[in-house]
């Protein structure tokens, strides 16, 4: 018989793996041989002394049965049933692998490298500053996610099954934790060996994956999608496509518009990634004076504000904040600066970083509206570049200490910083829209009001953090998933403007695979 109840540990017991159930029994006072299943585990600091909260089923030891996560895939080698899929980030390797399931085989293209050749790319931009325009830390296996901090924290419930992506991620090596973690997190140290065992899983049942493989072109004839070109000039057709290439793939977005897809322009954020001491964080939202401790995880933070600028309201929100993690430059092509956050499992770092963004909407890139549906995409750009002049042309992230920002002082000095390609002191109001200065200017010190400490002079603003969504999307019927006018094209995650971070994509490659799935070339 299975009783769930609530209580509450000290970090050092919550967090103890080898004897959390000798804490958790002792605590609800058992003597019965009964087993403690973790269902929920938050922190809750709100109180002087930090408690980590449980749900927790009580499970007999003689029905305890652990659960097994295991990769047990049918072979599509031989199924004349195929579905190409654009992208290998989480939501074209879940399509990938949901296919399978349904006896479909997938072919994955991707425009960039595996994550081992990865790598050498991205320390080319870390120390070289050279952005290779296919494979980035955008643009790779795994996508976006690889080397990004790896939160598996979504609200989109209704996309489908959660505990799905988060058991298939255990089976592929991420620690069961993330089961019940209130905020999981895998690191981007794991993230990539997690996504070569999906990559494994795929190929051994038959799917393929194909990297170095960038889609130019796309056939669609009499309102239906046919097939894509690869840039060595070769052609392939499948059943259907699955459309999944991420919020940063503009030459994609550019091929559509060229073919007469339609697409619409669509709201997103924008604005800086701020950097503090990780230490300050914790003694704000740990209340404590000096180290958090052994056991209690990097502290993190979640900001709003609502700024008035030109006579309206505007949403001012923190985004993608990364505890005991680095800034990392997400630029996709030369030319460009654009910086992101990431964090290590152990979130060891001694820096805490966050994206501070401004809701950008429609209105604020109608002077772009030569430029159609892609008029926000070629205002973020624009942006961006302007970053990069600003900074000496390279891969230097152009940087402004927090209140010489607000008072419009360009800071004679820097803090130190985790942003490898380095800093160069500027006016970020030269680069940033106006109106996400002015809303900038105002959100901030409203944000050391709500925690005490964080306005501060020692912390950084690094430019530009833009990649917060899509500035496009590629509009589908809400039932069949397809795109509004093209059948059997299947627009997908991110960069279709329907997901937003790595569970959430992932939920929404299930739902087009299986939606793809029905699509049967019928000879």
């Amino acid at each position: 018989m299975k009783q769930s109840v609530e209580i509450s540990l000290p970090p050092e017991e919550a967090f103890d793996e080898l004897r959390f159930q000798e804490f958790a029994r002792k605590k609800l006072d058992l003597n019965n041989p009964v087993v403690v299943i973790p269902r929920r585990r938050s922190i809750d600091a709100r109180g002087r002394k930090v408690m980590v909260n449980f749900l927790v089923d009580l499970v007999e030891a003689s029905a305890y049965e652990p659960q097994q996560f295991i990769r047990d895939y049918p072979a599509v080698h031989h199924s004349s049933h195929r579905v190409i899929i654009i992208g290998s980030g989480p939501a074209g390797l879940f399509a990938a692998l949901r296919l399978i399931e349904l006896g479909v085989k997938p072919i994955v293209l991707e425009r960039g490298k595996d994550v081992q050749a990865r790598r050498r790319d991205i320390a080319a931009i870390n120390k070289d500053h050279v952005v290779h325009p296919d494979s980035n830390y955008c643009f790779g296996e795994g996508g976006a996610g690889t080397y990004s901090d790896g939160k598996l924290y979504t609200r989109s419930h209704k996309r489908g099954s959660i505990d799905r992506i988060l058991q298939t991620l255990v089976a592929h090596g991420a620690k069961p934790d993330i089961l019940f973690d209130a905020h999981p997190h895998i690191g981007t140290n794991k993230l990539p060996k997690l996504v070569a065992e999906l990559r494994q899983s795929i190929i051994q049942a038959g799917g393929e994956i194909h990297f170095n493989t960038r889609v130019t072109d796309i056939q669609i004839q009499d309102g239906e999608w046919k097939s894509v070109q690869l840039q060595s000039g070769e052609w392939i057709s499948a059943d259907a496509c699955i459309l999944a290439t991420g919020h940063s793939a503009r030459d994609i977005f550019q091929l559509l518009q060229n073919r007469n897809v339609y697409l619409e322009a669509k709201p997103f954020a924008l604005g800086i990634r701020i950097e503090h001491a990780q230490s300050l964080i914790d003694s704000v939202q740990y209340h404590c004076t000096g180290s958090r401790g052994d056991y209690l995880p990097a502290a993190s933070y979640s900001l709003v504000h609502q700024a008035k600028t030109g006579g309206q309201q505007r949403g001012v929100f923190s985004f993608c904040m990364c505890p005991g993690g680095f800034i990392v430059p997400a630029a996709t092509s030369p030319g460009e600066v654009v910086v992101n956050g990431m964090s290590p499992s152990r979130r060891d770092s001694r820096f805490a970083n966050s994206g501070i963004v401004v809701a950008v909407e429609e209105r604020d890139f109608a002077s772009y509206q030569k430029f159609g549906p892609l008029a926000g995409m070629h205002f973020q750009a624009e942006v961006e570049q302007r970053a990069c002049l600003a900074a000496g042309g390279k891969q230097t992230a152009p940087a402004q200490r927090m209140d010489d920002f607000v008072r419009g002082k360009v800071s004679t000095d820097l803090c130190d910083t985790s942003y490898q390609p380095g800093l160069l002191a500027t006016d970020l109001a030269e680069v940033l829209p106006r109106f996400v200065s002015q809303a900038l200017r105002e959100a901030l010190p409203a944000f050391g009001k709500k925690m005490k400490g964080y306005f501060t002079h020692e912390a950084n603003l690094v430019g530009v953090e833009s990649r917060t969504s899509s500035p496009v999307r590629i509009p589908r019927d809400r039932e069949s998933c397809e795109h509004v006018q093209v059948k059997k094209l299947f627009p997908c995650g991110e960069g279709a403007g329907y997901a937003g971070g790595i569970v959430s994509a992932a939920m929404d490659g299930v739902r087009c695979a299986e939606m793809a799935a029905a699509k049967k070339v019928i000879f």
